[in-house]
């Protein structure tokens, strides 16, 4: 069978005794690089030498094959470089092929950065989406299609990007979406930055360093009709936005269009500054 198992995402002490249980016995372990498997192994300790299969995003198609009719005799390990294999990492096809072959399909639990990240986010926990790495390209685009999304959203995003990743989240969310960075997660320079997009936009600009994963809040809940809509935009002008855009905010968080909300709200607004003036004559 193929079994999958999760590695530590930092802290070497993190890994679990069935790893070290499964490393130890393995005879074959299909892994994301040797290189980092056999490192692992020697610094928890383990002696054994089993035969090292390296499956990546350039081969893993080609493989899949191979490896899951290995499986069907012996049990093959199957690791990443830090987490749960299939995760933004080797192993979805492999799992795939395994599944559609009749192969059985095991995982050792453990280190997660997608829950670790959530966990400590301070975000809502209860509904998130887990949206891989961020696009190199096309950013704004990409952002602005989530605009809508209530769930909190979990992105794997490099450091030398984050800058320019969160200054484009600024653009298509807008600056005051709540934000989180965790940066370096169990290890011994660990940092969790909250805040609004902007303050985060400018704190990554400065450059960051490390593993880094990205949480951003989700929006508020939609509207339900065109009175609740062009009452939330006069909430906003009393706190200072402008009609126009907050016309487009809620347009953007609601899908009620955005020549409504405007046309209302002034309607709206004017009536009630003459309610006023009759209330003092």
């Amino acid at each position: 069978m193929l079994i999958l198992a999760a590695t530590p995402i930092g802290n070497l002490g993190d890994a679990s005794a069935r790893l070290i249980d499964a490393l130890t016995t393995a005879t074959v372990i299909a892994t994301e690089d040797t290189r980092t498997t056999i490192h692992l192994m020697r610094a928890l300790g383990i002696e054994n030498r089993p035969r090292l299969i390296a499956i990546h995003e350039h081969n893993e198609t080609e493989k899949a094959a191979e490896l899951v009719e290995l499986a069907r005799d012996t049990d093959v390990l199957v690791l990443s470089d830090a987490g749960m294999p299939a995760i933004s990492d080797p192993g979805f096809p492999l799992v795939a092929a395994a599944a559609v072959a009749g192969v059985r399909v095991t995982a050792l639990p453990g280190p997660s950065a997608v829950l670790t990240a959530l966990a400590i986010s301070g975000l809502p926990t209860d509904r998130f989406t887990f949206e891989g790495f961020l696009p190199r390209k096309g950013r704004v685009a990409y952002f602005a299609d989530l605009a809508r999304e209530q769930r909190t959203m979990v992105f794997f995003e490099s450091p030398n990007r984050l800058a320019a990743a969160l200054a484009d989240l600024v653009v298509a969310l807008g600056p005051d979406r709540r934000v989180v960075v965790c940066r370096e997660l169990t290890k011994f320079f660990e940092e969790v930055k909250r805040g609004t997009a902007s303050e985060l936009a400018e704190w990554a600009a400065g450059g960051v360093k490390g593993e880094i994963v990205v949480l951003v809040g989700g929006a508020a809940a939609a509207a339900s009709d065109l009175p609740t809509g062009i009452a939330r935009v006069l909430e906003l002008v009393e706190e200072g936005t402008r009609l126009r855009d907050a016309s487009v905010e809620v347009a953007d968080a609601t899908g009620l269009s955005r020549r409504d909300l405007y046309e209302g709200a002034l309607e709206l607004r004017g009536s009630r500054q003459r309610s006023r003036d009759a209330s003092a004559d």
